[in-house]
């Protein structure tokens, strides 16, 4: 009679690895959040900002800002500095990691981007390629 030590099956998978939090989105800067929140509570009180991407300019393509009701089902939700504005989720993967500034000067004030996905921008600044 022979006997034979066994061991039983013990399952050796491990534990899933924790998931580390994603960057945001994108974020706005202080001047950015300044100025977003006097234009939610004055002319555009009730609506949102919404910024997408589209392909136009010398370089190809250019950021959309408008302003809108509500989100939409193809829009993400971005909250920087208690602020909330909306993304195209088609422009998602252009706009990963950019900071959206406002800046004014003697002669322009208006909302900017500094996006680490641009490669470069055309002579008038106005459209970019990544």
């Amino acid at each position: 009679m022979s006997t034979s030590t066994s061991t039983p099956d013990i399952a050796t998978e491990a534990a899933p690895r924790p998931r580390r939090a994603l960057p945001p989105l994108m974020t706005l800067t202080e001047a950015a959040a300044a100025r977003l929140r006097t234009l939610y509570a004055g002319a555009e009180t009730g609506k949102l900002l919404r910024i997408a991407v589209s392909t136009k300019g010398c370089s190809g393509m250019s950021y959309d800002m408008g302003w809108v009701q509500e989100a939409g089902l193809q829009d993400e939700v971005v909250t920087s500095h208690g602020l909330t504005v909306l993304v195209d989720r088609k422009a998602t993967l252009f706009l990963i990691g950019a900071v959206m500034d406002y800046t004014t000067d003697k002669l322009t004030a208006g909302f900017t981007f500094i996006n680490p996905n641009e490669k470069g921008r055309c002579g008038c600044g106005e459209s970019f390629h990544v």
